[in-house]
């Protein structure tokens, strides 16, 4: 295909404003394709194509399966489906979520760093957590330029602010000043100095994550033997995770295929320990529920209804204590030894 590069733009929470500042800068005459991931729900219609279609001059259109390439288009990732570049193709895939996301950044941007190394430009817009690290890094290993939104003017800079840490971004921009920077880059060939290229276990390590992401299967494309094994579970499947460590970032893979990084995993243990405090929760209180009931429907003698009594009373007492603690964590005693009714 007779084009410059190749631009991929990944953003998510706070990336819409962003991107109604970079789009309008787009000359109609732009000489790349431009891939785009933006999170989005997987069980809603987006009209983020139709948005960006009117907000400059360039179109934009949900990707679809083996579209070519095309030079002053803009594909958009659709709802629940990673968006990667194979050849001058694109490829949709439902394969497994990573950072708790279908479509995801890093899918992106690996595909498009093994695809075109360096004549990709990588563009990482507002967002939580940090998903898009990896990839930015990938691409900027493969030779190709990295550069992010300024994360002062960021609804959302942690994303950025990650990417920062890991990755010798070349260009920290408003979102209004990146469209320019990115014509001026295609006019001249991208970025290829830098840190030496991939060793031989990084590339097999990348053709392994792009051909799960792309929905190929897990157990023959290497998985098993990605990083090493650690002593946490999948979130998503419960199944082992291995510890994969990139360049000061740490991260996780499943033999399923899921991943993670730390600080995503992380909040994802989070998410799932309240889940679990509130099923304890719903537990003492159907407890509590059931010896009321049989208190009052069965004829006890004094001592079996009292004993029963107490014991719902303590239940219910430890099930307040522990909706207490679910609720304001951040209260020092919320929940003690020493707080719970009949602990012995």
């Amino acid at each position: 295909m007779n084009f410059p590069g190749l631009v991929v733009i990944g953003g998510s929470a706070g990336a819409l404003p962003a991107l109604l500042d970079l789009v309008p800068t787009l000359p109609a005459t732009f000489s790349a394709p431009i891939l785009l991931t933006v999170h989005t729900p997987a069980d809603q219609p987006s009209a983020l194509p139709q948005i960006l279609s009117q907000a400059g001059p360039l179109p934009a259109r949900h990707a679809r399966q083996g579209d070519l390439l095309e030079p002053g288009v803009i594909f958009v990732a659709p709802p629940n489906h990673h968006l990667l570049v194979v050849g001058h193709h694109l490829h949709l895939s439902q394969g497994p979520k990573e950072n708790h996301a279908r479509p995801a950044i890093d899918v992106l941007f690996r595909s498009a760093a093994q695809a075109y190394e360096a004549r990709v430009i990588g563009v990482l817009l507002s967002g939580r957590l940090n998903d898009g690290s990896s990839g930015l890094w990938t691409i900027e290993q493969l030779g190709g330029y990295a550069l992010i939104q300024h994360p002062e003017e960021a609804e959302a800079p942690e994303m950025l602010l990650n990417a920062l840490r890991q990755v010798a971004v070349k260009d920290i921009l408003p979102a209004r000043e990146i469209g320019l920077r990115l014509v001026e880059l295609l006019n001249h060939r991208p970025y290829s100095g830098g840190p030496p290229p991939m060793n031989d276990d990084q590339r097999q390590r990348l053709q392994a994550e792009i051909q799960v992401s792309a929905g190929h299967g897990t157990f023959e494309k290497g998985v098993r033997v990605m990083g090493s094994p650690s002593l946490l579970t999948c979130p998503e499947c419960h199944g082992v995770l291995g510890q994969i460590e990139e360049a000061g970032l740490t991260r996780y893979r499943c033999h399923t295929g899921h991943a993670f990084t730390a600080e995503v995993l992380l909040a994802e243990l989070g998410e799932a320990t309240e889940a679990a405090l509130w099923s304890a929760a719903r537990l003492l209180d159907e407890q509590v529920l059931l010896l009321d009931q049989l208190s009052q429907s069965i004829q006890l003698d004094g001592t079996l209804e009292a004993g029963r009594w107490v014991k719902a009373r303590r239940l219910e007492a430890r099930s307040n204590i522990l909706r207490q603690f679910i609720q304001h964590p951040e209260e020092e005693g919320a929940l003690t030894l020493a707080s719970i009714p009949g602990r012995f």
